[in-house]
């Protein structure tokens, strides 16, 4: 199938009649194709086809044969003239249920209709209601069944043959588009192609009166009739030139001349649905509601008017909604400010039924501003902190939790505080929240150090299970956040810890050395004996090596070779095994290392 994107352009309807008991004519054959100009109306079907205008072809362009064996299977064909230069394109509607095709031929000739300029194939797989070229008007931007937009040039004689290929008929309507209307609203197409007394038909919309007009020269008489489905009727005391029309129907002039001969004249005129839009309410929304869905409205603005044949758009300029164009999109985000809406109610019949007299002010209200800490350390011993919006806007109202009003507030004991800013008054109110938790930091304790030794460059970490905001020191080294310290020599160390809201510090003695975590004593001269490495740095060391009950194995000094895994001359099993390390601090007291990672393994 073939399938085409979407350009975007102007939509300017020209005229779509759909009026009980009445439709234009029908031709399944070119050579009688039915001419169309500006103003006409087209209401049709299709009735199979007469001639086969193809001659047998297999394609033509996207074409291809339908379940007749033919190109054409129930064909409608029509012929248009170009009067002016621009964009041009048109919408075919029919039943979401029916499957139609086109092709359009740039020729005057229907024995030479060359390959289509425009051309879709495409199924209805999607149950559309439009295709033609240009832009879909029910904003679909996904659509396959439409073709591009057309430059035409004055003077380009048009074929366009409408093909139903699931033969199922519900009838479609034309409606001509594009820029070209905007710009020769009266003379975008050539009306001179249709001869006809009274002219085109007409498409007007309810409320309005169409004055038909049969001045003929010399004429001796007139006399008006009309069609409403059984026939035509004269109407009573019409004998003018002129007849004021206001209800649908085929209106027939008889004009009699001197001769005695007659003119008779018919024209079909159809009155579509008129539009009115209802006042709309003003709106107010925060910025954090965007985008606003000027769908909504649409519901207030129809009032009693059915949604399947009428549409609304929203525009920036009473303008543009006069003019039907630069509509909004559906989703919309404008900024902070007040903004007037302009609404426009368009009879998706007649395009030239529509009603632009609406407005409505859309309000958005910038939401207030909190940016302020969510996380506050207050000290356990009478601390207390500021908390809240800095700086203030005193176009915003504050609320705490509690029930203050401000934006800021000394707390002294921990929880969770919430402040809500709040813009504007009323239902059009714009509110924010932010809470703050308010922690107590308690005084720094260590839980525990581990040291990462038996190397050259040592690491020590400092672990605690205190919350708050901590720095560490090692000996008389600078504070530092990272609890981790590298390339620490062996030997006592002091390592400080600080709470930096200055909520206390403490300092713990540790002492880095090195052992292997298991000895091999087998006389292979690899680890055969247990020695703590970095003794030599302390003062007095003394190790003890226990069993697992307690008993003592071994004592140990800085001079000592290291144990070689017996006890009283009698080979011990292979195990784990403990130790303690005690020295002498800088006020000669004895004193146990802590820390350590007191126990090694003897395996055989």
């Amino acid at each position: 199938m073939h399938i085409t994107h979407l350009q975007t352009g102007f939509f300017a309807g020209i005229f779509l009649l759909v009026s009980g008991g009445l439709s234009a004519q029908i031709s399944p054959d070119c050579n009688t194709a039915i001419p169309i100009c500006n103003n006409t109306p087209v209401n049709g079907g299709t009735i199979g086809y007469g001639v086969d205008d193809y001659g047998g072809a297999t394609e033509s362009g996207c074409l291809e044969p339908t379940t007749s064996g033919y190109i054409e299977s129930n064909s409608a064909w029509y012929r248009f003239r170009t009067g002016a230069s621009g964009q041009l394109g048109f919408n075919i509607s029919f039943d979401a249920s029916e499957d139609w095709d086109f092709a359009l031929y740039r020729t005057s000739d229907c024995g030479s209709l060359g390959e289509p300029v425009r051309c879709n194939f495409y199924d209805n797989r999607d149950r559309e209601v439009f295709m033609g070229v240009g832009e879909d008007p029910s904003g679909s931007a996904d659509t396959y069944l439409y073709e591009p937009w057309l430059d035409v040039q004055p003077g380009e004689d048009y074929y366009l043959m409408i093909n139903n290929y699931s033969n199922t008929n519900s009838g479609f309507s034309i409606q001509f588009s594009g820029r070209i209307f905007e710009d020769h609203p009266y003379d975008a197409l050539d009306c001179s192609i249709i001869s006809n007394l009274l002219g085109p038909p007409v498409a007007a919309c309810e409320g309005d009166t169409i004055l038909l007009d049969g001045t003929t020269a010399m004429a001796t008489a007139y006399q008006w009739f009309a069609d409403t489905g059984s026939g035509f009727n004269t109407l009573p005391g019409e004998n003018g030139a002129t007849h004021p029309a206001d209800s649908p129907a085929v209106y027939r002039i008889r004009v009699s001349l001197p001769d005695g001969s007659q003119v008779i004249s018919d024209v079909q005129v159809g009155f579509s649905p008129a539009a009115s839009t209802q006042p709309i309410s003003d709106e107010a929304i925060c910025s954090d509601q965007q985008p606003y869905d000027l769908r909504a409205k649409d519901a207030g603005a129809l009032g009693s008017l059915n949604p399947a044949e009428f549409r609304v758009s929203y525009h920036t300029s009473a303008f543009d909604a006069q003019a039907g164009i630069g509509a909004l999109p559906a989703e919309w985000s404008p900024g902070p400010g007040t903004h007037t809406v302009y609404v426009r109610t368009t009879s998706l019949e007649n395009p030239n039924c529509y009603d632009s007299s609406e407005q409505f002010d859309l309000q958005v209200l910038s939401m207030p501003l909190l940016d302020f800490e969510q996380q506050v350390f207050i000290c356990e011993n009478g601390g207390s902190a500021v908390i809240g919006q800095l700086p203030p806007d005193p176009a915003v109202s504050y609320r705490w939790d509690d029930g203050r009003r401000s934006a800021l507030r000394t707390v002294t004991q921990p929880g969770t505080y919430t402040l809500t800013a709040t813009t504007g008054s009323g239902p059009s109110a714009c509110s924010i929240q932010r809470s703050v938790e308010v922690i107590l930091s308690v005084p720094p304790g260590i839980s525990g150090i581990i040291i990462e030794d038996f190397s050259a460059a040592n690491r020590v970490t400092v672990e605690t299970d205190a919350v708050g905001d901590f720095e560490y020191a090692l000996d008389n080294g600078p504070f530092q956040a990272n609890p981790v310290f590298e390339g620490v020599p062996a030997g006592s160390h002091q390592v400080r810890m600080r709470d930096r809201l200055g909520c206390g510090e403490i300092t713990e003695t540790i002492t880095v050395v090195g052992y292997l975590p298991f000895f091999t004593p087998n006389g292979d001269g690899q680890h055969d004996t247990w020695q703590i490495q970095g003794l030599e740095t302390l003062t007095d060391p003394v190790v003890h090596i226990f069993d697992r009950y307690g008993k003592l194995l071994k004592q140990l000094d800085r001079d000592s070779p290291g144990w070689d895994g017996t006890y009283l001359g009698r080979l011990l099993p292979g195990s784990d095994y403990w130790f303690r390390l005690s020295y002498l601090d800088a006020s000669g007291q004895r004193v146990e290392a802590r820390y350590l990672n007191a126990h090694f393994a003897l395996k055989r």
